[in-house]
């Protein structure tokens, strides 16, 4: 049940560009290019994501991409 609640929350948050721990934008997180085309960027809290420029949409790092 717990997971209802959260998913939805954490799910409009990255819509909005923002992380899902703390709430900063990712803009101003820390980024670097990868060779795939997509950034890999880190809030200032810890939380590493990946931002797709061609589709301008935020998601959580999966473990292989750390």
């Amino acid at each position: 049940m717990f997971k209802n609640v959260i998913s939805p929350i954490q799910a409009w948050l990255l819509s909005q560009g923002r992380c899902v721990g703390c709430g900063n934008p990712l803009k101003k997180g820390k980024s670097e290019n990868r060779q795939d085309g997509t950034k890999k960027v880190t809030c200032k809290c810890g939380r590493i994501f990946i931002h797709d420029q061609k589709s301008k949409t935020h998601r959580r790092a999966l473990f292989e991409e750390i």
